[in-house]
């Protein structure tokens, strides 16, 4: 288990490495503890498979705002920027899923839930917090919460 949990995490930061064409500075991943508390935008997608759990970037409306600017070249707001938050949860773990594959694990992912405004998640054992600086645009949240049972 403990080999498949560090596959998923480093899918998970090759892919964002992938998936955001602006240069990174992926922090030290670092475990953390309940409740997950979120104050401004964040992206919740299922996992299931040989590791199960939730993987969730959490940021501001301005760092997904600058991302997407950098994505698409225009500015995203209100509805628009909601959606593209789901929209890059999306591509971050389907490309997490194909990088996995290469190792053998086979993992499925939930459609995206975003979530605005200050929520607390609880009920996971384990999580994974990876800080990620996009350069010039803020900083994202990477946390990989796994399931054991």
């Amino acid at each position: 288990m403990a080999e498949s949990v560090t596959h998923v995490l480093n899918g998970t930061i090759e892919s964002v490495k992938t998936v955001i064409p602006v240069p990174l500075a992926v922090g030290k991943p670092s475990l953390m503890t309940q409740p997950l508390e979120q104050t401004s935008i964040g992206v919740l997608i299922g996992m299931v498979g040989h590791v199960r759990g939730r993987l969730v970037i959490e940021s501001d409306e301005p760092t997904f705002g600058s991302i997407g600017e950098a994505m698409f070249g225009m500015a995203l707001e209100g509805e628009m920027l909601q959606s593209f938050t789901g929209e890059l949860g999306n591509m971050l773990a389907g490309n997490l899923c194909t990088i996995v594959a290469q190792k053998g694990l086979e993992i499925d992912i939930t459609p995206p839930t975003v979530m605005v405004g200050q929520s607390k998640l609880f009920g996971f054992e384990r999580a994974f917090r990876v800080p990620v600086e996009v350069q010039g645009k803020g900083e994202l949240q990477i946390i990989l919460m796994i399931e054991t049972n």
